[in-house]
């Protein structure tokens, strides 16, 4: 919502763009069958379409608007995040907008009892989170979409129905040239929290939902406080609630403040209430300087995920496949994950080079990292908004003892997002392997990123393919070398680095390690063999060279059968 005299699109800092709907083919009756349709360009549908795009694989995108989602909404981007943005070659934009933080502050009526520092080795190329407002998210990734030749943007385009026919899906698009069907082989719906392929398949959303709700308001104001999390808890300002603040770019500020039991949404969200709690919210953080309101919403947390991420040849990501709590900044950072997942196992299978029984791993995995996120985000949300007069005690005696001692003030962490372990897909078919290792990243992680002696990260010389890292202080043996040749033969991707002090065998990229420190990264001595998945986790790790499991479980991370 806007202030009175402003319409939807009038904002403060962000010149919203006015997309027309172009004539599609198959209204003229020029049809062919797609391999990729996507229905919903938000963050999460761009992202699957641009995964696609860089393994080659056309797509159509369709969002039935005419421009951008308004407000800030998903303002958290985390470092996980920023790698998959850096692997579709499109990071340089958000880093350069975007305003990075580690480190948060919390409050208890009004004083400090708890100094968030996430986690940030010396060697790790991003922070652990950027601030950016989702219109810039949105802006970015179109940017990259209309410089693609394979993505064929449709803005008002709704879908209005959808049918499964034989060996592919056919849907019923509705737009102002007019309506037409689209044949597609998959369909990926990235339509939202209130998907409408969801509905119109019948599905629906399982869990729970809370009781505590959300104000977001979008304010404009020059304020000289750092980029860092604020959470009050019992302020004056918002008596019996909570409120988060974090700093956005254009000297925007995001504040959230929770709404008491008694209050009605509707009066809650009136314009002259907005202005009457942000006021007192600012004076409250020693902010006596003008303002101005931008934007505002109201949000629950809830806890919603599919039965299956999977129906057939239409897959779901992002808020159309689940809804996670906003604390620890999941929701977005969440569906980005899906379509990055899904988008380089489709596009395999799309262009023939694996089996579609790839795609069967989608959905497991990607349904585990969100229950593994109901896992954290539930404790979060239950200190944020106690469900319970009980949860509420509880909450109110922790924090009154964070004031004066250490050991309850862990309970305020937000636990922000951290990517997901796939330890127990199918695709990591050796876990037991990770016994030889002392240390690293285990079976399913994501790979660490250390910085090189030359400036780079260890993760830029990785391929779109898998990759092989050899930790030779020698140069390869020839069972080593004949490894790479079978893989290469696997994959025609494959990238193959060499950790030590020798040159690489050609075709091997010799990557230094004099001071040892990679090496004590992954906890990897001299002899050891990571194989990782195109999205840099870890499918497995060998203390010692096991060219049968090796090769098996790169075949299973590329939907190959061996014989």
């Amino acid at each position: 919502m806007r202030p009175a005299g402003r319409s939807t699109y009038d904002s403060l800092y962000f010149d919203y763009p006015l997309f027309a709907a172009k004539r599609a083919p198959e209204i003229d009756g020029i049809a062919r069958r797609r391999q990729v349709v996507i229905v919903g360009a938000g963050p999460i549908g761009m992202t699957a379409a641009l995964t696609l795009a860089r393994y080659g694989v056309a797509s159509v995108l369709l969002d039935n608007k005419e421009t951008f989602n308004d407000g800030s909404r998903a303002t958290c981007i985390a470092r996980a995040s920023m790698h998959i943005f850096e692997r579709l070659g499109v990071v340089k934009p958000f880093i350069d907008k975007a305003l990075g933080w580690r480190f948060g502050r919390s409050y208890y009526k009004g004083r400090q009892f708890f100094r968030l520092d996430m986690p940030h080795p010396a060697h790790e190329k991003y922070l652990p989170m950027y601030n950016l407002q989702q219109q810039y998210v949105e802006k970015f990734l179109h940017d990259a979409i209309t410089a693609s030749p394979l993505i064929d943007m449709r803005w008002l385009s709704e879908c209005t129905g959808i049918a499964s026919e034989s060996g592919g899906v056919r849907l019923e698009i509705a737009s102002p040239e007019g309506a037409y069907q689209l044949d597609a082989d998959y369909v990926l719906a990235a339509d939202g929290a209130r998907s409408t392929l969801r509905s119109q398949l019948g599905l629906r959303l399982k869990g729970e939902n809370y009781e505590g709700r959300y104000v977001i308001a979008d304010v404009q104001m020059d304020h000289d406080f750092p980029t860092e999390r604020r959470a009050l808890f019992e302020p004056e300002s918002n008596p019996g609630g909570t409120v988060l603040i974090h700093r956005q770019p254009d000297n925007i500020w995001r504040v959230d403040y929770q709404l008491r039991d008694n209050e009605r949404a509707e009066e809650a969200i009136s314009e002259e209430n907005i202005r009457t709690r942000v006021a007192a919210i600012l004076e409250e953080i020693g902010h006596t300087g003008p303002w101005a309101l931008e934007w505002w919403s109201i949000y629950s947390a809830n806890t919603l995920l599919l039965d299956d991420y999977r129906q057939g040849r239409v897959f779901f990501i992002g808020d159309s496949a689940h809804i996670v709590p906003i604390f620890g900044v999941r929701g977005l950072n969440n569906g980005l994950a899906d379509a990055h997942n899904l988008g380089w196992k489709l596009a395999l299978v799309a262009r023939g080079e694996a089996d579609e029984g790839l795609l069967d791993s989608y959905s497991p995995e990607r349904r585990g990292a969100t229950l593994d996120v109901f896992a954290n985000a539930t404790k979060s949300t239950r200190f944020m908004t106690p469900p319970t007069r009980g949860w509420r005690l509880a909450r109110d005696a922790a924090l009154s003892l964070s004031l004066d001692h250490e050991f309850p003030r862990a309970l305020a962490n937000p636990r922000q997002m951290q990517p997901y372990t796939y330890g127990a897909s199918e695709l990591t078919p050796y876990p037991g392997r990770d016994r030889a290792f002392a240390g690293g990243p285990v079976c399913g992680a994501a790979a660490p990123n250390p910085r090189l002696a030359d400036g780079t990260h260890l993760l830029d010389h990785a391929g779109d393919g898998m990759t092989l890292m050899i930790f030779r202080q020698r140069g390869l043996s020839s069972e080593e070398a004949a490894l790479i040749g079978a893989l290469a033969a696997l994959d025609r991707r494959l990238t193959a680095l060499i950790i030590g002090g020798a040159g690489a065998d050609a075709p091997a990229i010799a990557i230094a390690d004099a001071d040892g420190a990679l090496s004590a990264s992954f906890s990897a001595c001299d002899g050891a063999i990571y194989l990782l998945r195109p999205d840099l986790h870890v499918a497995g790790r060998w203390a010692n060279l096991s060219s049968d499991e090796i090769l098996t479980t790169a075949g299973r991370c590329l939907g190959v059968a061996l014989s």
